[in-house]
């Protein structure tokens, strides 16, 4: 069927058809060149976000993971990592560590085997069977839905005392094993109930009555013995942080009589680098800014002049560089000697940008290493050994805080204290800083009675970094709410784009409906002037 719009025109002789489209998009040309510099503007905007928001954050995460790697902070090193290994922990610092450390006897874990079944499905008598790990234990039940060596094995490992048990079958059959913790204080038996069928027998430990009953020890469990500068000491396992402060050691062989040097090195090539590194990167930084919020035009790749500076005048733009520009005269290192970054050499200039002094920067590390490193990696200390700090680094904000009248956990009674003047929660023998505390999220082990002693916690330039950036990316951020805002402007100008198509469909609609009535009026007009010619001319015709 041949639309209305084709035949427009048919009875006037107009081109209505392309007058409609001309008035149509006349009406609609100015309504879509405003809304596509709408698109073009927001779209450039939201650009120019996501640029500097990767920009931040790839700063931010270079400059954490290079603090987390350890190339920037003082390092334990061992005279025979076949003895011992060490390896700093988070926010420790060790520059002075010195110690001599003789193993004995490396911690294991006691195991056991039974004697051989037919298979892992075997029936191996029904009962009860108590396991028992120092002061705990649990009797487990065997009955029909796990009479079997499988079963058995089942029933150990849910009971959540430690003890792995697995079944290892081999040409002679299935056997059970178990294995429990590291440490003499793991030790554990299997007892089998009096009265309880005799194939439980067999699995007892240690055995009662025959000795040809009952599982065999593989090997028995015993603790880690080591003297630590001449002082003999012993521990459950073989990974230790508590005997060498601010260093996990993990023993690795006994050699009786060999004494296993332990001591550091600082990195002061790689932190003289650092500085450096750290400016190259902020300057980058700074020159994505600057071309996003200074504004003027460039020419693009197709030689096309394209506007610069599309979010000049925004606010949080503006903060982000005043928070940047902080950085440098930040208090970053609580611990004394150099603790900003313009102490060591790193001068601001005119612009915003960044240099080092060489010349004062080698003279500084030379001077105070460890001043340095601290302010480049986190860390958390006490100014008294007999508190223990056992919260992992970040969990309390940076600052210093008191600590008063602690007292160790003592005779079934809690530990007991104060932190930044907040009476501390206990639990058993440690002390938490209450929520409504400014330390909130720092948990300290006494180890002795402290009249008073400050805990310090400093989050280092990667820390400061990282918490500027993760300010600007919450919720409720600057960089946030920006995005957020042209994003629903978007959102905005995509229905304003549907009003307008949708406005031009009824134009067009109600053109053609008009012109189409024009149309068979002239149509009309013409037959009846084509039937007056007609008469007319019939009339002249018959008077001559």
């Amino acid at each position: 069927m041949t639309s209305i719009s084709s035949t427009l025109g048919v009875g006037s002789g107009i081109d209505t058809s392309s007058l409609i489209e001309k008035l149509a998009t006349a009406a609609k040309e100015p309504k879509e060149a405003a809304i596509k510099a709408r698109e073009t503007a927001n779209s450039a905007r939201i650009s120019s976000l996501a640029t500097v928001s990767n920009a931040l954050s790839g700063f931010s995460t270079a400059l954490t993971g290079l603090v987390e790697g350890g190339s920037l902070s003082t390092q334990p090193t061992t005279s025979d990592a076949a003895v011992l290994t060490a390896k700093a922990q988070p926010g420790a610092r060790i520059a002075n560590l010195s110690a001599r450390v003789e193993v004995t006897q490396l911690a294991t874990a006691q195991s056991l085997v039974s004697g051989y079944a037919a298979s892992a499905g075997t029936a191996i008598g029904q009962g009860t069977i108590t396991l028992g790990v120092g002061s705990r234990t649990m009797d487990l039940t065997v009955g029909p839905d796990n009479d079997s060596l499988s079963g058995l094995a089942r029933s150990i490992n849910a009971a959540g005392l430690g003890i792995t048990a697995s079944v290892v079958t081999d040409s002679a059959g299935a056997r059970l094993t178990l294995k429990g913790e590291t440490g003499a204080a793991a030790a554990f038996t299997l007892t089998p109930a009096a009265g309880t069928a005799t194939g439980l027998a067999d699995f007892a430990y240690p055995p009662a009555g025959d000795p040809a009953k009952g599982m065999t020890l593989a090997q028995g469990a015993q603790d880690a013995l080591l003297k630590m500068d001449g002082v003999s000491v012993s521990r459950a396992t073989n990974t230790i942080d508590d005997l060498v402060s601010g260093v996990t050691l993990e023993l690795k062989d006994a050699r009786p009589g060999t004494a296993v040097s332990i001591g550091a090195t600082r990195p002061t090539a790689a932190l003289g680098q650092a500085v450096n590194d750290f400016v190259g990167a902020y300057n980058e930084l700074m020159g994505i800014l600057k071309a996003q919020t200074t504004a003027g035009t460039t020419t693009d790749a197709d030689g096309k002049t394209v506007a610069t500076g599309v979010l000049s005048g925004e606010s949080a733009l503006r903060d982000m560089k005043r928070q940047l520009a902080g950085l440098t005269s930040m208090k970053l290192n609580s611990g004394g000697g150099v603790a900003t970054l313009a102490e060591i050499g790193v001068v601001t200039n005119r612009d915003g940008t960044l240099t080092v002094n060489k010349t004062r920067l080698e003279a500084t590390i030379a001077a105070d290493p460890a001043g340095i490193e601290a302010m480049f990696n986190p860390g958390q200390y006490s100014s008294n050994p007999l508190v223990q700090i056992t919260s992992p680094m970040g969990r309390a904000k940076p600052g210093t805080y008191e600590v008063t009248d602690v007292t160790p956990q003592a005779g079934g009674t809690s530990a007991q204290g104060k932190i930044a003047g907040e009476a501390a929660l206990t639990t058993g023998e440690g002390l938490v800083a209450s929520v409504k505390s400014p330390a909130s999220g720092l948990v300290l082990k006494p180890l002795g009675a402290v009249a008073r002693a400050t805990i310090t916690v400093d989050i280092g330039i990667a820390g400061a970094l990282k918490s500027i950036r993760d300010a600007l990316l919450a919720d409720q951020g600057g960089l946030s709410t920006t995005t957020a805002r042209y994003t629903a402007e978007s959102k905005t100008i995509a229905a304003d784009r549907t009003k307008m198509t949708d406005a031009d469909t009824t134009l067009r609609s109600r053109l053609t409906r008009s012109f189409s009535g024009m149309d068979k009026r002239v149509a009309a007009y013409k037959a009846t002037q084509s039937f007056l010619e007609q008469q007319v001319n019939m009339w002249t015709k018959s008077d001559s």
